[in-house]
């Protein structure tokens, strides 16, 4: 009888540990150049670079928008985003932008984000 309800203590347990563990799983896309651009047709996305001001302005996708990271609105700014519209992200090496997509999609959007980064980037590029 106790060995059975040792058993059922330990199930209980390990499901608890999964469920937990599915909540911190990653919920966003990572996509390489190819796969990114071919999503960037789509009209229902939101293009986000996360750089700070003056490294998007040295050089970012065609229509993407500017909410820098390392700013401590971030979080506030991305609020304002389109929860019905897809939302891509990237930064210049896909470190910040795998950050701000968790914290993105934590706020209930769907979010794809560039893998490698601008640095890596073959599409078109704007300058201001």
């Amino acid at each position: 009888m106790y060995i059975m309800f040792s058993i059922k203590k330990s199930v209980l347990l390990l499901s608890f540990i999964a469920v937990i563990m599915s909540i911190n799983a990653q919920t966003y896309t990572s996509l390489n150049n190819e796969n990114f651009a071919k999503q960037l047709k789509s009209k229902k996305l939101q293009l986000v670079d996360v750089r700070t001001p003056s490294e998007y302005a040295s050089g970012h996708l065609p229509k993407a928008i500017n909410i820098d990271f390392k700013n401590q609105d971030f979080e506030k700014n991305i609020l304002k985003l389109k929860k019905k519209k897809k939302v891509a992200v990237y930064c210049r090496s896909g470190v910040r932008s795998k950050k701000a997509a968790e914290i993105i999609s934590k706020n209930n959007y769907i979010v794809i984000e560039l893998n490698t980064g601008i640095s890596k980037w073959n599409g078109d590029i704007v300058t201001e």
